[in-house]
């Protein structure tokens, strides 16, 4: 038998380590929780008041009024609180953007304008900073989008990849993931004759005969690869493995073209949006359509092809120099009175901890609170096809729970518990501790 020395300072790294391990992750943690005497907003019915959601193992157990609470489950007591769904946050660069002016921690996207193999999970820094500090806020899920590059949308190349859905805690991709393909990212190519040269800090013209042809040339690229695909399909289903050579682009394409995964494609100008709801009609693809700043001017059509929008940032400037200053404002309500199916999102990695203002800030233009609600915690789950797991507070849904004292769409109101795969979570992050350190500094004699 080999006999291991531990030296007494060893013994104690490996204690510090152990006590270091977050709550939601330590073998010990409690799998079974009541949080009792909240008012329950389920979204999948009427508010309860002093209701009891029942927790076990990472699952909603029970939800209601007068719930029999079992004796090992620990007890969080929520009276004067409110109990919401996690929110969700279906269009991001979580986990692949960490700084952006560092290149190094930059992993939103790949070289060449097709990369339909690539997966956004594969890329994902599980021990992001801005994880905790979004999730504090009352985010429990997101989508991790390829190529959605925040403000320059056309960076991340035309197919950029698969988005990917995963909890905001977990130590891998592997805990954290709910599902690893939700839909294929395509970035829409748009007609602009004017564009900004940062070699020469100026606007820079091209002929608009020019920039069509570039245009048509790239629409009809994605119109042959969606046809090459379906061949490959025919051929992987049909043909020997000996006569087809494996392409993994296409493979990853066939889904797409046979209706089973949806393409998120971003456009934000009318004429776009309708070239490329024409696109997906022609070519029998499940549209989703995602920032969408002028959807408003085609209402009829996207309700007609029952085609959902996954809103940008509402506080944004307006599309055009012409469009009315409060129309990202408003845009949330006009969609959801036309009966189109809206989710808000943050495009981004460092806001996506304001997406509840997002929504706050539309209800304040005209949409009914209850549908900004839906917007930032089920619509989006219902978009992607993960409505059966997540959105409501309903038995057998995977508990993402957030406890506040108040309205969560109002920037004032705090995120008191918050619970992921049913494990109740640390709200500390790095803002907070920042806060804590500079609150206390000694304040200089007068």
């Amino acid at each position: 038998m080999k006999i291991l020395n531990f030296s007494s300072r060893t013994v104690a790294l490996v204690l510090a380590a152990s006590l270091a391990i977050p709550a939601w992750t330590q073998n010990a943690a409690p799998t079974s929780y009541a949080i009792k005497g909240g008012k329950v907003f389920t979204l999948a019915g009427a508010a309860i008041e002093n209701g009891t959601v029942l927790i076990r193992d990472g699952k909603i157990a029970a939800v209601g009024a007068g719930i029999a609470i079992p004796a090992d489950a620990q007890v969080i007591d929520a009276s004067g609180l409110e109990v919401y769904p996690g929110m969700f946050d279906p269009i991001t660069q979580m986990g692949l953007n960490e700084v952006s002016a560092v290149s190094a921690t930059l992993d939103v996207s790949e070289l060449g304008d097709y990369n339909p193999e690539l997966v956004a999970a594969t890329a994902v820094n599980p021990a992001s900073a801005h994880i905790p500090i979004t999730r504090a806020n009352g985010i429990t899920e997101v989508i991790a989008a390829p190529g959605t590059t925040g403000f320059d949308l056309q960076s991340g190349g035309l197919i950029a990849g698969q988005a990917s859905a995963f909890n905001m805690a977990g130590w891998t991709m592997d805990e954290m993931q709910i599902n690893r393909s939700v839909a294929m990212v395509i970035n829409w190519p748009s007609i602009q004759t004017r564009s900004f040269d940062f070699a020469t800090f100026s606007i820079k013209e091209k002929p608009y005969a020019d920039v069509k042809k570039e245009y048509d040339k790239s629409v009809n690229a994605l119109g042959d690869w969606m046809d090459r695909a379906r061949h490959y399909a025919q051929a992987k289903e049909k043909g020997s493995p000996a006569l087809y050579e494996r392409d993994l682009k296409l493979e990853a394409l066939v889904p797409v073209v046979q209706g089973k995964l949806p393409v998120l494609v971003i456009a934000d100008e009318a004429r776009d949006i309708r070239n490329a709801v024409d696109f997906c009609t022609k070519q029998n693809l499940r549209m989703i359509l995602g920032s969408g700043a002028e959807a408003w001017k085609l209402k009829e059509l996207l309700k007609d092809k029952k085609i959902p929008v996954v809103l940008a940032p509402t506080n944004r400037l307006p599309e055009q120099i012409d469009t009315p200053y409060d129309k990202p404002y408003t845009e949330p309500s006009e969609l959801f009175a036309a009966g189109i199916p809206i989710a808000f999102s943050s495009f981004g990695t460092s806001f996506s901890r304001r997406l509840p203002q997002y929504a706050g800030t539309a209800v304040a233009y005209g949409l009914p609170h209850d549908e900004a609600l839906k917007a930032v915690m089920l619509n989006a789950a219902q978009i992607f096809g993960l409505a059966d797991q997540l959105g409501t507070l309903e038995p057998g849904k995977i508990a993402n729970v957030i406890v506040t004292n108040g309205d969560p769409l109002e920037l004032q109101t705090q995120v008191r518990y918050l619970f992921i795969k049913g494990q109740l979570t640390s709200t500390d992050n790095k803002h907070r501790e920042l806060y804590e350190q500079y609150r206390k500094r000694p304040q200089p004699a007068r």
